[in-house]
């Protein structure tokens, strides 16, 4: 795996980047990063909350992979079964409501390598399992500066659907900035006139 492909921090802001380096809620609510005023209530929430990371949460963050959009029904011992062939598992845990024990539809699993979590990650994503589709990720909550959870707000991905879509990670990278942007509202007024 090229390492340009991996989401990686740098402090350079002169050259685009399809993935955050560094957690700003306002920048990953903006398709190409480069908003600096929240278009929705979750974002004003991300950016003006404060989140420390979950003491509770141990293990190598560089060796642990974010795997969403399980099927409910999907097990540990079933993502086990499919992520072992890339070397020795630590732990894996799929995330439940604390009440219900209903899963949440994702999981983390941490590797005993960095080198079995990135191959993991280079071939899983996409993969389908008990039906679902995977979107697999590194964990960022321990490894991004600033981060936010989609609970405050933030967090990345997200469904069209809800109005609250995240860019700058795997799922949904930066788009590159255009040079001369869109008047959106311009265009869509000038549209109503004609209709008239």
């Amino acid at each position: 795996m090229s390492s340009s492909s991996i989401p990686h921090s740098s402090h350079s802001t002169s050259r685009f980047r399809k993935y955050a380096d560094e957690y700003n809620p306002i920048a990953v609510g903006s398709i190409d990063g480069q908003d600096t005023t929240p278009h929705d209530k979750a974002l004003t929430r991300a950016n003006n909350s404060t989140y420390r990371c979950n003491k509770k949460v141990s293990g190598n963050p560089r060796h642990t992979i974010f795997v969403g959009r399980l099927f409910r029904e999907t097990t540990e011992e079933k993502l086990k079964g499919k992520f072992q062939r890339f070397g020795d598992i630590v732990s894996c845990r799929v995330i439940r409501d604390l009440v219900t024990g209903i899963s949440k539809n994702y999981a983390f699993i941490e590797f005993r390598t960095r080198d079995s979590a990135i191959e993991a990650y280079d071939a899983m994503n996409g993969v389908t399992v008990d039906g679902a589709s995977l979107l697999v990720d590194f964990e960022w909550e321990r490894r991004m500066k600033g981060w936010k959870p989609r609970r405050l707000g933030g967090g990345f991905g997200g469904k069209k659907e809800s109005g609250q879509l995240r860019f700058g990670c795997r799922d949904r990278p930066f788009q590159r900035p255009r040079s001369n942007p869109f008047d959106y509202k311009e265009i869509f007024r000038h549209k109503k006139t004609q209709k008239k």
